[in-house]
């Protein structure tokens, strides 16, 4: 390859520091060491790089593409070769984290600025998951850390658990639709004869999970919690929804809360972790996750 990153390097300084002697002077190099380099990736490139009519030499069209492609190259090399020496110390090139849709990915962001801050270098990579989607994502490998898997995991000592907190579900309809004025408690034969709204779970390989459906139901199926709380709101159907992202549709009367002869207990969740991964920036996490304040934040 004719074309190296020293070479770059050299074109870079020439650039931020105006001239070839001020160049070398910031590379530490002697003023022909950074003439000979220039004009030998002239020659190598065939093509000329700088306009030496005037009184100081000018990047010429086709150097000033060179250069600003190649600072591409070089800002990739440099943050390589900090990733790499950043592994060696025991934090992970990359950490793949799966929230469930019940915790808005935005109320994490505070802790993930909060994990850049200490510059780890560790790249971190969000993703939302659907109820037993979470536990596929673990499974899997396609996540590292999941936070808020409901329970009831496949049985497997590939991974860890410890309790996250619990959601509330209640049963709720459109204040339009014709549950909303039924006698309450609701009973299943009440509810049957109305569609319900169902988020889809995301899982790609376990089987994918329903809960609070009946038998015979007829089910539209939604992409997440928030389309299924939207769905609700619009009357296309009935189901039970999480009271912490319900409270302003509730009080606003948006949504209708209604109560049912078996009424739904609340819902434990978990902090699941591959036991495979052991790096620094899953520890930093993990212990960030332990704080009960943050966990009721994210469920608040």
């Amino acid at each position: 390859m004719r074309l190296t990153l020293d070479a770059l390097l050299v074109l870079d300084a020439i650039d931020r520091k105006g001239s070839f002697a001020a160049a070398a002077e910031a590379l530490y190099r002697v003023p022909s060491a950074v003439t000979y380099a220039v004009q030998k990736l002239e020659e190598d490139l065939d093509v000329q790089l700088f306009d030496r009519s005037g009184h100081r030499a000018q990047l010429t069209e086709a150097g000033r593409e060179l250069l600003r492609e190649g600072r591409y190259l070089l800002n990739a090399a440099a943050e390589l070769e900090g990733r790499v020496k950043r592994v060696a110390t025991g934090y992970e090139v990359e950490l793949r984290v799966a929230v469930i849709d019940l915790i808005p990915m935005e109320r994490l962001f505070p802790v993930v600025e909060e994990f850049y801050r200490a510059r780890c270098g560790t790249r971190v990579k969000l993703m939302t998951e659907v109820f037993g989607g979470t536990w596929d994502a673990v499974v899997s490998g396609r996540a590292d850390l999941v936070i808020g898997t409901p329970g009831d995991g496949p049985a497997s000592n590939a991974y860890s658990m410890r309790a996250f907190g619990d959601v509330e579900f209640q049963f709720m309809v459109a204040p339009t639709h014709p549950l909303a004025k039924a006698e309450e408690p609701l009973k299943p034969e009440d509810i049957l004869p109305y569609r319900a709204i169902a988020a889809a779970d995301s899982s790609r390989n376990l089987p994918p999970r329903t809960a609070g459906l009946l038998d015979g139901q007829d089910v539209l199926t939604v992409p997440d919690i928030f389309q299924k709380i939207a769905a609700q709101r619009a009357g296309l159907g009935v189901g039970h929804l999480p009271l912490h992202l319900t409270r302003a549709d509730v009080e606003a009367g948006r949504l209708v809360r209604k109560r049912l002869v078996e009424q739904r207990p609340l819902i434990p969740l978990f902090t699941v972790w591959r036991n495979a991964h052991s790096g620094k920036a899953l520890a930093w996490f993990l212990q960030r996750l332990e704080d009960a304040e943050l966990r009721q934040r994210l469920l608040t």
